[in-house]
């Protein structure tokens, strides 16, 4: 418990309340120490000035020095009816401009320290109050642990973040090394597979056979392929989304139970009609309305097919082997909108900022990766967008991606 709390964020944290506190107290009593110095100031001014009317024949010069001396604190004289009478170390040209605030000025130092007094008359009881305030000095001490808190706090900030941010390349590295290396190690088996394919279709092996071998054969050169383009820059060219969607979908429609139905949605003839509809439906026929022309997207043709491929499983994953999945393909102006629905059992809430998190998965099996690459192939080399549009539970999950025309 105690090694999970010490890690390096906690001992950042836990310096940076060490130095503001420090300074805190530091600066308190530093604040103390000029304030008392201050009133001490105030007081031989006071008492310079106090000898002076006390004693109009006296020589002055020593009592002048002193009050002449003191430039820096803000001084109010005023009777004993708080009238004001004269200042120093204020602004003048802004007291003859604006009266009241000479006042305004009276009553803050008023709240700040408590006045020094000369008693000229005790019938009728007649005074002269002295009211004052801070100098700049006082107010900067006061404030400066705020500047540092305000400073220490941006300093860990960016630390944090830079170490995120590292963090986060070194996994994006990590899992496009482990991509392929796994392409790699695919590679051997699946041309040793190739030729056996061949040497199949030169002997008396059924044709159907042969060909659905091969077609598995492709299939697994496909998945190396897709696995060998992580972390390098795809080629983008331009695709027909509705045909790599429609063949991705019929793809796992044969590999999925009678129970699941699939249905495309498109944008209409040209884009610019009406939604047309390609039911994939378990005789995998095409019905509905006419079926649009093509809608043309500069994609990667392997890695686009694995981000659908991936939805789509993931859709049959949460509907346990019946419902319906449905995507539809909005064409914008300026973007191209992909919806995939399911009527599985949805994600929690809790989960909604996880699933792209790479290693998060509610399976009993499987690594957590096929979100977060999917992700990555959309955002990054598409420079597109990914994420969960709606979710409910018990109702099913929309996922929607957005690639520019």
């Amino acid at each position: 418990m105690i090694r999970a709390l010490l890690n390096w964020r906690s001992l950042l944290a836990l310096v940076g309340i060490v130095i503001v506190s420090a300074t805190i107290f530091y600066s308190q009593y530093l604040a103390k120490q000029i304030a008392t110095d201050e009133r001490q100031k105030v007081s031989l001014w006071v008492a310079a000035s106090k000898a002076i009317l006390s004693d109009p024949a006296m020589d002055i010069s020593l009592p002048n020095l002193i009050r002449n001396g003191q430039q820096s604190i803000p001084i109010i004289e005023a009777n004993e009816k708080d009238s004001i009478i004269d200042y120093i170390n204020l602004d003048s040209a802004r007291a003859a401009q604006d009266k009241a605030w000479l006042y305004r000025q009276l009553t803050r130092f008023r709240d700040e320290n408590r006045p020094l007094e000369i008693k000229l008359r005790d019938t009728p009881y007649t005074a002269n109050r002295y009211y004052y305030g801070h100098t700049t000095l006082l107010d900067e001490v006061r404030y400066y642990p705020l500047v540092q808190l305000f400073i220490v706090a941006l300093f860990i900030f960016f630390t944090l973040y830079s170490i995120t941010i590292r963090n986060k390349a070194t996994t994006n590295q990590l899992w496009a090394g482990m991509a392929k290396e796994t392409a790699h190690q695919l590679g051997t088996p699946v041309s040793s597979l190739q030729g056996w394919v061949e040497m199949l279709k030169e002997s008396d092996t059924d044709a159907r056979t042969v060909q659905e071998i091969q077609k598995d054969v492709d299939r697994l050169k496909l998945v190396s392929d897709r696995f060998g383009k992580i972390g390098s820059k795809p080629q983008l060219e331009p695709k027909d989304l509705i045909g790599q969607i429609r063949s991705m979908m019929e793809y796992i429609r044969k590999r999925a139970t009678g129970k699941v139905q699939f249905v495309l949605l498109t944008p209409g003839i040209g884009g610019t009609g009406g939604p047309g509809q390609d039911d994939l439906a378990a005789n995998g026929q095409a019905g509905g309305q006419q079926l649009p022309e093509q809608l043309m997207a500069r994609i990667s043709g392997p890695l686009f097919d694995w981000v659908i491929e991936n939805l789509l499983k993931n859709a049959l994953d949460a509907m346990e082997g019946k419902g319906s999945i449905t995507i539809a393909i909005v064409d914008l102006e300026k973007e191209i909108m992909i919806d995939v629905t399911d009527t599985g059992k949805g994600i929690a809430s809790r989960n909604l900022q996880k699933v792209f998190k790479p290693g998060f998965t509610t399976k009993k099996r499987g690594w957590g990766l096929g979100l977060s690459l999917s992700k990555r192939v959309i955002e990054q080399y598409h420079k597109g967008q990914l994420f969960v549009r709606h979710s409910e539970l018990g109702k099913g999950t929309t996922f929607r991606i957005v690639l520019k025309k």
